[in-house]
């Protein structure tokens, strides 16, 4: 068996465990990130534990889109400061293998994780976000009050507008209630009423809303004239089947629509359509997404090899703060694109061919010796600080009553 192809095997197979340890740590913070959601929804709206993690699910597809280029990144930038620390970059280059050598195996490696991000921007974000909002539908017909939030304009039943100042999500108690009716056509009804409580019907098809202590003002349109009335109890029926129904009829977002309904709304619409640029930048940015992942690992190699004289923790930085310039480039590329004073195929693209071309740049330099001044002052720069942080902690003088 050929030297390469050992060296190819060997370093395919060192990418894989910290790029796993990468992604399951990044799984881990977004779903740390989800334990106030999961109290909130769980203790408060009384949704089931089942229908809350199926919801967890369904948004992952849009999550790992982005955090597998990041892994990707990591992983190579560990492996291969791991590589340079244990000297093993120099015995390959003195066995006559040099780094152009070592290049098929990270590219592979990163070619399946632009295979594996495409699908899942192709179709996973628009499978998670459809399945999402159906889940989210039939939460909201199994609990109405899923669907109210405090301090906000709900207008989810057709002609009926709700708000409320605070709801008790234990007893269904509403506080300060302000709704305005307007099904009756000729006529504009308002109601005020400073206490609530909602009844779930068992057909789960409709709702009761019982108010206390309120006022009605009822407008009539054509004669101009205005009634009020004061009650003790008022009882408003509400069906469920209405609300549904106005959500599963509204405009796909264009993370909802597949490959196929992004490009026929490109062609269909006129560049003056409001979702238009948005559009344009969904379709882009389901190809950009995946092959950050073959730019950020080509530029992770020569950064990996380039730290090997500073402390690890001095690569793990410089990583870190390229693929935050990274996400601020492509960041600011939604933001304009998104806006029309940029082009959406510059905005999306841009980053990707800035991190690449970058990662040639010092990989060549790497291949001939010849270190960038630069990356050799930030690596001495964060050893620098590095040092004499913890240094200055290992000297600090005791305190006074330990020295009595």
């Amino acid at each position: 068996m050929k030297l390469n192809a050992v060296v190819s095997r060997y370093l395919f197979k060192e990418l894989i465990p910290p790029y796993v340890l990468n992604l399951l740590f990044f799984i881990f913070v977004f779903l740390m990130r989800q334990i106030l959601e999961v109290t909130h929804v769980i203790v408060n709206y009384q949704v089931s534990i089942a229908a809350f993690f199926l919801m967890l699910a369904y948004s992952m597809p849009y999550f790992l889109a982005y955090i597998i280029p990041m892994s990707v990144m990591m992983g190579v930038l560990l492996t291969f400061l791991r590589l340079s620390t244990d000297n093993e970059i120099v015995a390959l280059k003195a066995s006559g293998i040099s780094l152009y050598h070592l290049l098929p195996p990270v590219l592979l490696f990163c070619a399946v994780n632009v295979l594996i991000t495409g699908f899942m921007s192709v179709y996973g974000v628009p499978w998670g976000q459809q399945s999402y909002k159906q889940i989210a539908m039939n939460v909201v017909q199994s609990n109405f009050n899923v669907g109210l939030k405090e301090r906000q304009f709900n207008d989810s039943f057709d002609g009926v507008m709700f708000y409320v100042n605070k709801i008790d999500f234990k007893s269904n108690q509403l506080k300060d209630v302000y709704i305005e009716d307007q099904r009756n056509k000729g006529f504009s009804t308002t109601i005020v009423s400073p206490e609530g409580r909602i009844f779930n019907q068992p057909d789960k098809l409709s709702v009761t809303l019982s108010l206390y202590d309120g006022r009605i003002n009822q407008v009539n349109l054509k004669n101009r004239s205005v009634h009020a009335t004061r009650f003790d109890t008022y009882d408003l029926q509400l069906d469920l089947k209405d609300a549904v129904k106005n959500i599963q009829e509204s405009r796909k977002d264009e993370k909802e629509m597949s490959l196929g309904e992004l490009s026929a709304f490109l062609k269909t619409n006129p560049r003056s359509a409001r979702k238009y640029y948005a559009v344009w930048v969904e379709f882009h940015q389901k190809f950009s997404i995946p092959f950050a992942c073959l730019a950020l690992g080509l530029l992770a190699v020569p950064l990996g090899i380039q730290s090997s004289s500073a402390r690890k923790s001095a690569g793990l930085s410089i990583g870190l703060i390229a693929f935050l310039l990274y996400y601020l480039l492509l960041s600011a590329g939604l933001v304009f694109s998104e806006a029309g004073s940029f082009s959406p195929v510059a905005g999306m693209w841009l980053p990707n061919i800035l991190m690449g071309g970058l990662g040639i740049f010092l990989m060549y330099k790497a291949a001939n010796d010849q270190p960038v001044a630069v990356m050799n002052r930030l690596s001495h720069a964060f050893s620098a600080v590095y040092g004499r942080l913890f240094h200055s902690r290992r000297k600090q003088p005791p305190a006074e009553s330990e020295r009595d």
